[in-house]
C-alpha cells in the first residue's frame, strides 16, 4: 500500500530535493513570479504558503523557522515587513499556478508560479518640457552660429584695422625722412646737384685757370 509517500521526488534524492525546492521558493519571494516547470512549482507552492503563513504570524520563533528553512536574514526580514503583511486579509491560496504550454528541448510542462499579492509598481510621468524651453533649445544653435559670425567678422575687421594703420605708419615715416634728409643738404651741394656732371668739370678748370 502506497501510505506516507506523498509529493513528487523530482528525479532527486532528499538532499537535492529539498535544495531545489528551497531555491524556487526564495525566487518566488523575490522575483513574485517566476517560470518553471509545472512538478516544481506544485512542490514550491507547499513551501511558499508555510512561508507566508509564518510570517503572518510574526513570532520570534516563526522567524527562527523561517530562516531555518531560507539561510537568509534579509530575505526573512523582508518577508514578515512587507511580503506577509498582504495577506493579512486572506486565509489561504497566497500563490496561483499557470500553465504555459511545452518546453521546446524535453517537452516537459511549463508554469508560472505567482503571489497572489503584489507589490504596487509606482510608475512617475515624465515631466512635460515647457514651450519656452522648447523655443530656447530650438534657437540654441542659432545663436551659438550667430556669436561664432560676429566674432570671426570682428577678427577680420580687427585685422583689417591693423593693416591699414601699419600702411599709414610706414607712408608718414617715408615722408618724415625725406623731410629730414631735405634739410640735411647745403645749398652747396644742391647747386651742385641741380647743375649736374657739367658744372662740377666747370668749377674744377676754373680753380685751375685762378691758381
Amino acid at each position: 500500500m502506497r501510505h506516507k509517500i506523498a509529493g513528487n521526488k523530482l528525479s532527486r534524492n532528499q538532499s537535492l530535493r529539498k535544495a531545489t525546492v528551497r531555491d524556487i521558493a526564495k525566487a518566488t519571494l523575490v522575483q513574485e513570479r517566476i517560470c518553471t516547470t509545472k512538478a516544481k512549482a506544485k512542490e514550491a507552492r507547499k513551501m511558499v504558503d508555510k512561508l507566508i503563513t509564518l510570517g503572518k504570524k510574526g513570532t520570534l520563533a516563526d522567524k527562527r523557522r523561517a530562516f531555518s528553512i531560507l539561510c537568509d536574514h534579509k530575505l526573512v526580514s523582508q518577508l514578515f515587513s512587507k511580503t506577509a503583511p498582504r495577506f493579512k486579509e486572506r486565509a489561504g491560496g497566497y500563490t496561483r499556478i499557470l500553465l504555459l504550454g511545452n518546453r521546446r528541448g524535453d517537452n516537459a510542462e511549463l508554469a508560472f508560479l505567482e503571489l497572489t499579492e503584489k507589490s504596487e509598481i509606482v510608475i512617475s510621468k515624465p515631466k512635460a518640457k515647457s514651450v519656452k524651453a522648447e523655443k530656447v533649445q530650438a534657437a540654441a544653435p542659432e545663436v551659438k552660429e550667430q556669436k561664432t559670425a560676429k566674432k570671426a567678422k570682428k577678427k577680420t575687421d580687427d585685422a583689417e584695422i591693423v593693416v591699414e594703420e601699419s600702411a599709414q605708419d610706414k607712408d608718414s615715416l617715408k615722408k618724415e625722412k625725406a623731410k629730414e634728409d631735405f634739410k640735411k643738404i647745403s645749398p652747396k651741394e644742391d647747386k651742385a646737384k641741380k647743375s649736374g656732371k657739367l658744372g662740377g668739370l666747370k668749377n674744377f678748370f676754373r680753380r685751375k685757370s685762378g691758381e
